[in-house]
């Protein structure tokens, strides 16, 4: 009872030692559950619903943070920044305006776990926004540009066994230069946005094997009653195979093998259940890369069977069918 409280005690305190660091910033665009945010780990659930592991280790919470010019090479920490919010909002507990003239550092550590020993190991980001350069150790691991799509590194051979250093640049020019933007702009008023910089979705790493499922392509076909899953292989061979099972609940209802870098046909039941705004059903999928008998990787997945055309009606109008069926 006693260590319990102990564990209890040491918790309170971390926690309110956190919530010393980060506070958010004014009054604009809160929600009733800004008092929910948690800053040792905002974000917490799997981030890729896509393509689920069951390994791995989320980085989001408080980041050390510096804005610097454009130009610098390095940084010094001015503060902590809660990740995956953006520079300029409300939960970031920053609220700055960083500009095409400056650069926004960011920089945290890491322990490995050691379970992870022998293991390539992803750092994933969901998106930055907008030109990210990354280092792991001082060792550059990788640069992305794009505000809007998910991206990762291996970092493995930059790791090291305990603390590891991360450190990310930004740059985000918004309306001064050329990359989509929506209605963001450097000075927001009326119908314009303000500026969306930096980390704004999860970072996380993940283990996976050098030879592990890299992305997955899901292609419903209504008309031939099949599921396309188009698995890419990271270092993939012809002897590789891909195996998927579809469950309806925890019921597996169908199943499809492939080799040879082939996407696999997975037939569905005959009284297969059609997505549709009415009923909106998702089937289950577990994917699996063996090699060799052996599975190498495996991630969850769902897939929706749906089809989208267009047909015209007896008087010539062009109409719009869900599941070869008109939809207004």
């Amino acid at each position: 009872m006693k260590k319990a409280l102990l564990v209890f005690w040491a918790i309170t305190l971390a926690y309110g030692a956190m919530a010393q660091e980060w506070s958010p910033v004014g009054n604009n665009i809160k929600t009733e559950w800004v008092k929910d945010v948690d800053p040792s780990c905002p974000r917490p659930e799997y981030p890729r619903p896509q393509m689920v592991r069951g390994d791995w280790m989320n980085l989001n919470g408080l980041w050390n943070y510096g804005i610097t010019s454009a130009d610098a090479v390095s940084f010094k920490a001015e503060g902590k920044i809660l990740v995956p919010f953006a520079v300029e909002s409300s939960l970031s507990g920053v609220g700055r305006f960083v500009g095409k003239d400056n650069a926004l550092w960011y920089e945290r550590t890491f322990t490995m776990p050691k379970g992870w020993k022998g293991k390539d190991v992803l750092l994933q980001f969901g998106a930055v926004d907008w030109k990210a350069d990354v280092w792991v150790n001082d060792v550059k691991v990788g640069s992305h540009t794009g505000g809007y799509a998910p991206f990762s590194f291996d970092i493995t051979p930059a790791l090291v066994a305990k603390n590891n250093k991360l450190v990310v640049r930004v740059w985000d020019p918004t309306d001064k230069s050329y990359q989509p933007r929506g209605k963001q702009v450097s000075n927001p008023s009326g119908i314009w946005y303000t500026p969306v910089s930096g980390i704004w979705q999860t970072v996380w790493l993940e283990p996976v094997s050098e030879k592990h499922i890299a992305d997955l392509r899901i292609l419903p076909d209504v008309d031939r009653n099949v599921l396309k899953v188009d698995a890419r292989i990271a270092e993939g061979t012809a002897t590789d195979m891909v195996e998927v099972n579809v469950y309806d609940g925890g019921k597996l209802v169908a199943s499809g093998k492939s080799i040879n870098g082939q996407a696999v046909d997975v037939a569905m039941p005959e009284n297969v259940k059609l997505w549709s705004p009415d009923s909106p059903f998702l089937y289950t999928l577990k994917v699996a890369l063996l090699n060799k008998g052996k599975v190498v990787d495996k991630v969850d997945s769902y897939a929706a069977m749906r089809k989208f055309s267009t047909k015209r009606d007896e008087n010539g109008i062009v109409r719009l069918e869900l599941n070869n069926q008109p939809i207004f």
